[in-house]
């Protein structure tokens, strides 16, 4: 039985009904209580009744008296509650009961059975569907925390990267900067993500190269390079980045820089997207994406899908 507080009054009722049929004396009923577990306090008005004058209850008012204490203990019958009715279900000795009650006692004691196994049904799938409302909202409630986090990553960066325009008379530190707020700015939106990375060389530990940033996108490896210049980026800075893609098989470039790039850097692009896939961003489409609350990844595969399906290495996105 999967009644957790009571006996429903349907099951209450057929309970009063068999257990009398199922025992022969008024002790007999008392002794079937008893042995499933109901405490003497519950049994002790009708155990008194019982050996003072054992006309004065018959065998229904004795169940009914008792399930009536039972059903009201809440958690502390629920026991014995349990124990009655796995006894009633599993009774199979109709040899015992009177010659008049045993086909009626058979006939309830099935009924039990069906009530039970319909309410047991009803109580699983109210039990499954709550666990499932209950799994349903804990996962919103932890996607809601994880949208929640996401934003206050965001913000946090917004607001480092704001602030380095107004690094005017700190060149080199902004431009150290902006490669910490970037890759935090890939980070928060779930970008995989190896920042500064550097390659030594393993006879003497002299860094052979060093690279802004890694991150994966669409499962594919992209070298980042980020520049902070108050000129279009040239050849002389866009070079070493191209060579180190280069010399990787099956890595992909992405160019960051705040002033745009020379003809002839968007030329050299548009050559080596015969070769390697690699686009240009600005740093006013970062700007404007945090403004407009936009999606970072959407962003960069809408650049890389034009750069490898249009050859256009420099779609500028900044709405």
């Amino acid at each position: 039985m999967a009644e957790q507080f009571h006996y429903p009054p349907e099951v209450f009722n057929l309970l009063v009904d068999t257990i009398p049929l199922l025992c022969r004396s008024k002790q007999d009923v008392v002794l079937f209580l008893q042995g499933a577990g109901v405490v003497p306090e519950d049994l002790a008005e009708v155990s008194s009744i019982v050996r003072a004058n054992r006309d004065a209850i018959n065998k229904f008012e004795i169940v009914r008296n008792v399930l009536t204490r039972v059903n009201a203990r809440g958690d502390g019958g629920l026991r014995p509650r349990r124990e009655i009715i796995k006894r009633v279900t599993e009774f199979d000795n109709f040899d015992t009961c009177w010659d008049s009650d045993r086909l009626k006692a058979k006939g309830l004691v099935a009924e039990l059975s069906k009530t039970v196994n319909v309410k047991d049904s009803f109580t699983r799938m109210k039990q499954e569907r709550d666990a499932e409302r209950e799994q349903a909202l804990v996962r919103q409630r932890s996607e809601q925390a994880a949208a929640s986090e996401k934003r206050t990553k965001i913000e946090e960066v917004s607001t480092r990267l704001f602030a380095l325009f107004g690094m005017d008379d700190k060149p080199q530190e902004r431009g150290k900067l902006l490669e910490a707020v970037l890759n935090d700015l890939f980070k928060a939106y779930g970008i995989h993500v190896r920042e500064d990375f550097r390659r030594k060389s393993p006879d003497t530990s002299t860094v052979l190269e060093q690279i802004d940033g890694v991150i994966e996108l669409d499962g594919a490896i992209h070298l980042v390079e980020m520049k902070w210049l108050n000129a279009p980026v040239g050849i002389g800075e866009f070079s070493p980045h191209l060579s180190r893609l280069f010399m990787r098989a099956n890595a992909h470039g992405i160019f960051i820089a705040t002033n745009g790039y020379t003809e002839s850097v968007l030329t050299e692009c548009k050559s080596a997207l015969n070769l390697k896939t690699i686009f240009l961003c600005s740093l006013q489409e970062f700007v404007m994406l945090l403004q407009r609350h936009g999606d970072l990844v959407a962003l960069l595969k809408k650049k890389s899908q034009a750069a490898i399906i249009d050859k256009n290495p420099y779609l500028e996105v900044l709405s």
